[in-house]
């Protein structure tokens, strides 16, 4: 699995100009399912989420996580994490699982993060969606659950 992880001061997601999830501060979770993933993959990433510490403390230093600062969490599918761009300029998305390995792997993901205490929306899988946010400071960080890095 691999994630794009920004953190916001708010942000929505709109399929057909309905809103179907927004939240304030916290974290816009960009989420794509690879062939190889399994639930430990899961467990993985959502532990490294919910750890990650890129809060800032009162001396202004990132120093606190989603957790500490009871922030929010948008995830939102997003099969073109795994693009590849090797040959010519179309990319190419035969590493992104299909829908009967993603959806169950994305719906477990989100069961288990849902066990939190945090607030918790989605968009909608499949689907065409526009995603607006105000990216905090900026940050933006790449996180992939084979590379652990």
């Amino acid at each position: 699995m691999r994630i794009v992880i920004q953190r916001v001061k708010k942000a929505s997601v709109s399929i057909n100009e309905n809103m179907v999830g927004n939240i304030n501060q916290g974290l816009v979770i960009l989420l794509g399912i690879e062939n190889e993933d399994t639930e430990s993959d899961i467990k993985w990433l959502i532990q490294k989420i919910l750890g990650l510490r890129i809060f800032s403390d009162a001396e202004g230093k990132m120093n606190l996580s989603v957790s500490d600062i009871f922030g929010e969490l948008l995830i939102v599918s997003q099969f073109t994490l795994f693009a590849s761009t090797v040959k010519g300029n179309r990319p190419s998305f035969l590493k992104s699982a299909k829908p009967d390995i993603s959806i169950p792997l994305y719906e477990k993901f989100l069961e288990t993060i849902k066990e939190t205490s945090l607030k918790i929306e989605t968009g909608q899988f499949g689907a065409d969606m526009e995603v607006s946010l105000i990216n905090d400071g900026p940050v933006t960080i790449i996180i992939d659950s084979k590379t652990r890095e």
